[in-house]
């Protein structure tokens, strides 16, 4: 949640917490027996008193017990973070009451600064911000527990409102209804039974999609007009400075699931609930223009455009071309309700689009509404024109047909090793040319950058293949036929994942070519490419990769047609596996600055995509404060950043946090554009600054890399977390390790990586290294240097502030019984050398802050972790428990069932899987 803290007395959020769990307790009692409502107060008090006699207790409940009593505290958590998130919602619509919105904050600010109108307008005219859904799995509860819990938060805040009007509420009836649905709740199946499909996920995506299609997406864009307009600039409801994108059925890094039919399924899933969120809104619309013919005559324009939509639908009922017959926008409103039908039965029968009678895509609705728009202003019905018909002009701008943009995504050595087959089919045999595999990347460049100039076709289109091959190459076919078939806007961007250098982009350029996705020539580019530069060494080379690039003609040319804007993603959670969040969090900051530059040397406007996780180790954290942290002029009003798991439903779950979610990132982004253009402090502040970033970096690499790199920290890793039934959670269809990995670390993903640390609490990947790192450059810098750092450099400050909140989540007391019950006593050193980097880093931490304890700048927060430790450390016992029975006596069904039922409850506990 990247709202800041409720500054509200949190009487009223404990007294809902401690309503619901007696609601939880009257339905155990009823569910099960009194006697677990009684194990379950006699375990919380426990573990406050005595953990060793706890531990005891719990290591020798029978399994069903120590389910049912899992499944209570997971409960327990599940309703106070959905308790939380309502409060937070309270708070922030009494902040907007009285302070204002975020934009209106933005807006004092740029006042403040003096920037001027036509300042404004260019900044305007760049905003292009773009969240993206992706189907990472960190998200564990089932979107039937989370429905469930969406009714609760409703129930809560109906009753709230209903209190505030009257002055009382009939909670005897509301009592009632929260009982119901916690026994509904505890009567649903936490842990998914089967894998979901990459449809599955899509449908998970498009709940949220639909959700912020109706209300919060038209509130902020609403408010983002209104905040321009007040600040001398003139946005058109057509523009288009918020979109949404997804990798849901796109990605195919490591999925083996995302076939070129998976993408045709989802994206025909999207357009379906696309069509039917556009023919709500248009049902508003036929609600709303009653306006008469005889009283506002619409222009001559409008009406003979009318007229050839009535010509074009004969289905159109007699009875709306009779009863609206004088009301022309409503009967213009139910030929577009009647073309969205004809668009949705053109997409199930794979037809062809239909000038007149359907949408090719979303532009043509827009038009639409477009022409509605201008007619009323100019029939001096202004307000409507700008009221509803521009909500409705805005959203449709930012959706369109299909809600979300997908990006394509797949690894680069897939590439290689489809160009491998098809330039080795040209070879000679013996005439001594290398093949494809055995060339440098030099070569390997000069062959591909050669290839785009060249004319003929690689291989004829019914070439044999191997299945990889195969399924590599037509994935730029697919990508054709859903453009034609949808429109340009469902697929925009080729993600290449694991770019090393610039011949890795070009390969999946030589292969779109191959396709006619691109024509270098013409120039004519349908889709862009963008390299993900994933580790550190890849960040350092980012600027390498980049000038290579862009000084390739025919590669410059694709980036022309594509508007002259190069998009280049980077990637936080491999670089930080790899790394250490010190290393990792510099090398995006410095990589952002290097591309920034290249980018202008050659003419170009550079668009990131933060490829960010949900915890900070995988470069989660506040959005808002992140943008605000990013290098002066890196972010010119275009940015892309991803959403997942977790992050999703803690976002947009409830309209009213979804809304100010939006707003914080669309607040930011307007701010970052005309506030930090230009860097904030001199030249020489910012390169020693720089310099003792560099050092706080290195050493804290050094310190990580002697962490990972030791041959026993593998084995302490697999013992000492729940790691290996992260498949069994059936949160996500990737598997968790890249494939033709062995058991090792390397090939875990960064997902499950994190996963295990925060299980057993020792979180290393948000904060190992940086207590090292902090420590030599404070001897080396001195400690002024640091403290004015930490005053005055926005990254810097963000940066301390998430590692700071990852070490008040760590519990080393609690990671000591995992470590005690699971590991090997010949690695326990590894785990002293992780208690002596957590003692070091909270030291080093608050010297920097000035506080005796962590987060004593923020109390609530404080008081809400011990509070949430009373109640997981049940879990984790059991957790440790049952992992060390299952370990002993070999799987079990019901015993696997269990562990999973503490792995939920933990994870909603902390509020993140990984």
């Amino acid at each position: 949640m990247d709202a800041r803290p409720i500054t509200e007395d949190d009487t009223e959020l404990r007294a809902d917490i401690r309503r619901l769990t007696t609601l939880l307790g009257e339905g155990l009692s009823r569910q099960e027996s009194p006697e677990l409502l009684a194990l379950v107060e006699e375990v919380r008090r426990a573990v406050r008193h005595d953990q060793d006699a706890a531990a005891a207790r719990l290591a020798g409940l029978d399994i069903p017990t120590a389910m049912n009593l899992a499944r209570a505290f997971s409960l327990y958590f599940h309703l106070a973070n959905i308790t939380e998130q309502v409060h937070r919602a309270r708070d922030l619509r009494r902040r907007r009451a009285t302070r204002g919105g975020w934009l209106d904050e933005a807006a004092a600010e740029i006042r403040a600064e003096g920037i001027g109108p036509d300042a404004v307008a260019r900044a305007a005219s760049r905003l292009a911000i773009r969240p993206v859904f992706t189907a990472h799995p960190t998200e564990a509860a089932r979107r039937s527990i989370l429905t469930k819990l969406r009714q609760v938060a409703d129930i809560l805040d109906a009753e709230a409102a209903e209190r505030a009007l009257a002055g009382d509420a009939d909670s005897a009836a509301t009592d009632a209804r929260l009982a119901e649905l916690i026994d509904l709740l505890w009567q649903t199946d936490e842990v998914r039974v089967e894998r979901p499909d990459p449809a599955d996920e899509a449908r998970n995506a498009v709940y949220y999609l639909t959700d912020l299609y109706g209300d919060a997406a038209p509130r902020v864009l609403a408010d983002l007009s209104r905040t321009l307009e007040s600040l001398g600039a003139s946005p058109e409801p057509s523009d288009t400075p918020l979109r949404f994108g997804t990798w849901i059925g796109g990605d195919r890094d490591g999925n083996p699931f995302v076939t070129p039919e998976v993408t045709a399924t989802v994206l025909t899933l999207q357009h379906e609930h696309g069509i039917r969120a556009a023919e709500r809104a248009l049902d508003a619309l036929i609600s709303e223009l009653s306006i008469s013919q005889r009283l506002r005559p619409a222009g001559e324009a409008f009406m003979a455009g009318l007229a050839a939509d009535l010509a074009a639908l004969p289905e159109l009922p007699e009875r709306f071309r009779r009863v609206n017959a004088e009301e022309p926008y409503r009967l213009k409103a139910r030929c577009m309700k009647a073309k969205l039908a004809a668009t949705r039965a053109r997409h199930a029968e794979g037809a062809p689009h239909r000038p007149g009678r359907d949408y090719a895509d979303g532009g043509e609705l827009l038009a639409d509404l477009t022409a509605i728009h201008d007619a009323l202003t100019e029939s001096r019905g202004g307000l409507s024109a700008v009221g509803q018909v521009a909500d409705a002009m805005r959203t449709v701008a930012a959706f369109g047909l299909h809600l979300a943009t997908m990006d394509v995504r797949e690894h680069a050595a897939a590439h290689h090793v489809a160009l491998a087959e098809l330039y080795d089919r040209l070879r000679v045999e013996g005439d001594g040319s290398p093949r494809y595999g055995e060339l440098s990347r030099d070569r390997r460049l000069a062959l591909l950058a050669g290839e785009l100039e060249s004319r003929r076709p690689l291989a004829p289109r019914d070439v044999s293949l191997s299945d990889a091959a195969r399924r590599t190459v037509d994935v730029f076919g697919a990508i054709g036929r859903a453009q034609r078939r949808f429109g340009g806007q469902v697929v925009e961007s080729y993600i290449v994942s694991m770019t090393q250098g610039p011949d890795d982009l070009l390969a999946a350029v030589v292969l779109a070519k191959e396709a006619g996705l691109v024509d270098p020539a013409a120039p004519r580019a349908d889709i862009g490419f963008v390299p993900l530069l994933e580790g550190v060494p890849e960040l350092e080379a980012g600027r390498e990769t980049l000038d290579t690039l862009l000084r390739i003609p025919a590669y410059r040319r694709i980036v022309a047609a594509r508007g002259n804007v190069q998009e280049v993603m980077l990637g936080y959670s491999d670089s930080n596996k790899e790394s250490g969040i010190a290393a990792s969090q510099w090398s995006i900051q410095a990589a952002q600055r290097e591309l920034r530059d290249v980018a202008a040397e050659h003419g170009v406007r550079l668009r990131l995509f933060h490829g960010r996780g949900g915890t900070v180790g995988r470069g989660g954290g506040p959005t808002h404060e992140a943008i605000l942290a990013q290098p002066s002029g890196t972010l010119d009003g275009s940015i892309k950043v991803t959403e997942q798991g977790e992050v999703l439903s803690d976002k947009y779950t409830l309209p009213a946090l979804a809304r100010e979610n939006l707003e914080l990132t669309v607040a930011a982004v307007l701010k970052a554009t005309l506030l930090h253009a230009r860097p904030r402090h001199s030249p020489e502040v910012l390169e020693a600054w720089y310099g003792t970033m560099r050092r706080v970096a290195r050493s804290g690499r050094d310190v990580y890399r002697a962490l990972v790199e030791d041959p026993g920290l593998p084995e302490y890793f697999w013992a000492v977390s729940p790691t290996e039934l992260l498949g069994a959670l059936n949160i996500g269809s990737r598997p968790a390790k890249r494939p033709d990995t062995d058991a090792g670390l390397d090939g875990l993903r960064a997902i499950p990586w994190v996963f295990g640390w925060t299980q057993s609490r020792q979180i290393v990947p948000g904060w190992f290294g940086v207590g090292s790192g902090l420590a030599a450059a404070r001897e080396s810098a001195g400690p002024e240097v640091l403290a004015e750092m930490h005053d005055k450099w926005h990254f810097f400050r963000t940066f301390v502030s998430n590692v700071e909140m990852t070490l008040a989540k760590t519990d080393l007391d609690i990671a000591a019984r995992y470590v005690e019950a699971l590991v090997p006593k010949r690695l326990h050193g590894l785990f002293d050398v992780i208690r002596a980097e957590f003692a070091l880093t909270v030291s080093e931490v608050l010297r920097l802050t000035g506080e005796r304890e962590l987060l004593a700048g923020n109390p609530q927060l404080r008081r809400t972790l011990d509070v949430r430790d009373r109640y997981l450390a049940p879990l984790h016992h059991l957790q440790i428990a049952l992992l060390r029975r299952r370990r002993e006596s070999g799987d079990d069904p019901q015993l696997t069932r269990a562990l999973l039922t503490t792995v939920n409850g933990i994870a909603a506990g902390m509020r993140n899987t990984g």
